[in-house]
C-alpha cells in the first residue's frame, strides 16, 4: 500500500505517526447512489496530488505522520459490521493517536461513536450533513446509513448542522436547539458561535460529503440541492479546533464519479485541513 499523501515511509509508520487513518468502504445499507466503497481509493488518489502547505495555518501537518490502517471489510450483514467497527475502534483508543475514519456511508459511524461514547462521557458530537439520520430503525436494521446518528442523539450531545431533509418520523429525535438547518445557515455566520458554545469539552465531528453544496461536491450518494460552501464549512470547523478538543473525525459518503476529480479533491484537502487545525501549535 503506498502512504497518505506519499509522505515518506518513516512518517508513516504505525510508531511514528500521531495520526491513524481508517479506512471502512462499507456501501451495504446505502438506498440511491452507490459507490461510497470506492470513495478511500479515489480520496488516496486525490491526496497524493494535493500540495501539503496549508497556506491559512502556515503548517506541513504531514510531518505529524499519518499511518493507513488495514481496511475493516466486513460486509456481510449491518450488524457484523457495525461490530467490527465498534471493536476496531475500541482497540484503537487504546493507542492513545489521533484517529481518523473514512467511508463508506455513513452507517460506519455508529459503531465509532459508541465506543467513543462509552469511554468519554459528556461526549458532543457535531454532524455536519444534508440529511437528519435519525430513524430508529430503516429497511430492517438500526445499522442503516438513515440511522448513523440515532444512537448519538440519545446518548451524546448532538449538534446537527446543514440539514435539508428528514423524514417525518424524525421530528421526535430533533432537538431543534441543537440543528442548525442549511435554509436558516447558509451566507450567515452568527449562528457558529451560538454552536460552539453548546459543545462540551470533547468532541467528536462526523462530516457526510453531502452537506455540500453539490455545485461544489456532486460526488455523492444523494446530492441534496443547497448546502454548505467551502470557506464557510472551514470556518465553522476552526472555531471548533480553537476552543475544544476534537478526539477524531470521520468524513463519509464520498461516491466518486468518473473522469470528475472535484469532489475527491474537496475531500482530500478537507482531510488535510481537518489535521492542520488540530496540530495547529503543534509546530
Amino acid at each position: 500500500m503506498s502512504t497518505y499523501a506519499g509522505i515518506s515511509k518513516e512518517l508513516a509508520t504505525f510508531e511514528k505517526a500521531k495520526i491513524l487513518l481508517q479506512s471502512i468502504p462499507y456501501d451495504g445499507t446505502s438506498t440511491w447512489g452507490k459507490g461510497a466503497d470506492k470513495g478511500f481509493e479515489a480520496f488516496l488518489d486525490a491526496s497524493e496530488n494535493m500540495e501539503l502547505y496549508d497556506i491559512e495555518t502556515d503548517s506541513e501537518v504531514y510531518k505529524q505522520g499519518v499511518h493507513i490502517l488495514e481496511d475493516i471489510s466486513e460486509d456481510r450483514s449491518p450488524e457484523l459490521m457495525f461490530e467490527a467497527v465498534y471493536n476496531k475502534t475500541k482497540e484503537l483508543l487504546k493507542t492513545g493517536k489521533f484517529l481518523t475514519f473514512f467511508g463508506g456511508e455513513h452507517s460506519v459511524s455508529i459503531g465509532i461513536i459508541k465506543a467513543l461514547y462509552e469511554k468519554q462521557s459528556d461526549l458532543t458530537v457535531v454532524q455536519i450533513d444534508a440529511h437528519a439520520d435519525l430513524r430508529q430503525s430503516y429497511m430492517g436494521t438500526p445499522y442503516n446509513h438513515a440511522c448513523a446518528l440515532h444512537d448519538a442523539s440519545q446518548n451524546t450531545n448532538l449538534i446537527q448542522v446543514g440539514i435539508r431533509s428528514m423524514d417525518i418520523s424524525e421530528k421526535q429525535y430533533t432537538n431543534y436547539k441543537q440543528c442548525y438547518f442549511a435554509q436558516d445557515i447558509v451566507g450567515r455566520k452568527k449562528w457558529m458561535e451560538k454552536a460552539v458554545r453548546q459543545m462540551t469539552d470533547k468532541v467528536y465531528i462526523t462530516i457526510d460529503l453531502d452537506a455540500f453544496d453539490p455545485a461544489i461536491l456532486p460526488g455523492t450518494g444523494t446530492p441534496e440541492p443547497g448546502g454548505l460552501g467551502w470557506y464557510e464549512t472551514l470556518e465553522f470547523l476552526l472555531k471548533i479546533f480553537k476552543v475544544k478538543d476534537v478526539i477524531g473525525f470521520d468524513i463519509v459518503e464520498l461516491a466518486p464519479i468518473e473522469n470528475h476529480k472535484a469532489s475527491e479533491f474537496l475531500a482530500a484537502k478537507l482531510y488535510y485541513k481537518l489535521l492542520s487545525y488540530k496540530f495547529l501549535n503543534h509546530g
